[in-house]
């Protein structure tokens, strides 16, 4: 995996905070390994890996969790069980049904700290600020660059 250094130097400050870490761009492009980075990054830090709760929901596997009250559920049930702040991370969650509403409750009723990402074409950032109510951070992930 290879550390994306300038998008890194972006998130770090946010990290944290009660502000949704928001990551979008084209299919493809890293978003998932960006994800995959900052856990990794939360790792080295001393956070207990144990606190990560993550979901790919192109993954079949979590199929059942497609709407906002199901992924509801199941996050809180999750959450109970990790003491001390929770780490939500959640790939391509525009598969979910009201995503937003889920995400909302999550932010004013669990400690902890969310990172989503989404493609382009799905969750688009006009859009962002009427579903997150502003409480986000938006971070456009491009493809590699010989730059």
């Amino acid at each position: 995996m290879i550390k994306r250094e300038l998008y890194m130097s972006r998130i770090r400050p946010f990290i944290g905070t009660d502000l949704i870490k928001v990551m979008t761009g084209i299919r493809r492009c890293g978003k998932s390994v960006m994800l995959k980075l900052i856990q990794q990054e939360l790792t080295e830090s001393g956070i207990n890996p144990k606190q990560f709760i993550s979901i790919n929901f192109e993954d079949m596997n979590y199929s059942h969790l497609q709407t906002a009250q199901a992924l509801h559920d199941e996050i809180s049930a999750k959450a109970s069980e990790i003491g001390g702040k929770v780490y939500l991370f959640f790939d391509e969650i525009q598969e979910v049904k009201d995503w937003e509403k889920c995400i909302n409750s999550f932010r004013v009723s669990l400690d902890c700290d969310i990172y989503i990402t989404g493609s382009n074409a799905n969750l688009l950032s006009s859009e962002l600020a009427t579903y997150l109510g502003g409480r986000y951070v938006e971070f456009v992930i491009y493809p590699f660059s010989f730059k």
